[in-house]
């Protein structure tokens, strides 16, 4: 159930002991049942309901939160779901405060001076396919640097190339799928993988200094124009955008 994307393997346990799975038309109850890989698996109409009840929201997250577990001193960013930071849509469609929010789990990380994109979700397929290193979901990143790109022509081709290249930092592969230059001072990093300070490191090891960096995409989901510190609800399916076997 899990490998066919139907569900998590923790709900499908859950399913499959309450009664809420089928096999060929067959209820099963015992999760240690081995069938065919070409068996028929459906859920019942509950199990079908709370699969489409389950939340995923976008938050533009701020500088001076942490995106996970407080650390402290530090403000999570879960504190900013909250109705009054609702963002248009999103307010009337929950219409009072959802006992929900204080149950999603954060799909990735994004340091305390890092901004954008930071996906919160009930959905552990989603969440599995974000965080699996080989999942290939790609996420975007924008990213002010302490370099003239455009003045210093030649020294930015040759620090964009390096960071193009990658490289090994203390045993660790740091690598993008793109890097391109957008303007004077940004970059747009494009990467398939999220080792902690993955971007910080990379332009560490080149002689430039980050001075912002915003997530403005995971795969499909844009944070678009999403006020700072808002929240909205996320109708999109994650798909991924490239091929993941190039």
């Amino acid at each position: 159930m899990a490998e066919r994307k139907m569900c998590s393997r923790r709900d499908a346990e859950r399913y499959i002991s309450a009664g809420d799975v089928y096999v060929n038309g067959e209820q099963i109850q015992q999760d240690w049942i081995k069938i065919p890989r070409d068996s028929c698996v459906e859920f019942s109409g509950k199990a079908v309901k709370a699969e489409k009840q389950k939340v995923s929201v976008i938050l533009n997250k701020p500088l001076g939160y942490v995106s996970s577990q407080p650390e402290p001193m530090r403000k999570p960013a879960i504190e900013l779901l909250s109705i009054q930071n609702a963002f248009q849509l999103t307010a009337r469609w929950y219409g009072k405060e959802p006992k929900s929010l204080s149950k999603l789990a954060v799909c990735g990380r994004l340091d305390i001076n890092s901004t954008g994109l930071l996906l919160f979700t009930q959905d552990g397929v989603l969440a599995k396919q974000i965080l699996d290193p080989n999942g290939g979901v790609e996420k975007e990143y924008l990213v002010r640097v302490d370099m003239d790109l455009e003045r210093d022509t030649k020294q930015a081709e040759e620090v964009v190339d390096k960071l193009r290249e990658g490289f090994i930092w203390n045993d660790i592969c740091y690598r993008a799928r793109s890097v391109r230059v957008l303007n004077a001072n940004q970059l747009q990093f494009i990467l398939t993988e999220g080792k902690k300070r993955h971007i910080r490191y990379m332009c560490e090891a080149v002689g430039i200094k980050v001075i912002a960096l915003k997530r403005v995409r995971i795969g499909n989901i844009r944070l678009g124009a999403l006020p700072v510190g808002n929240f909205q609800k996320s109708f999109a399916n994650l798909v991924l955008v490239y091929d993941v076997s190039l």
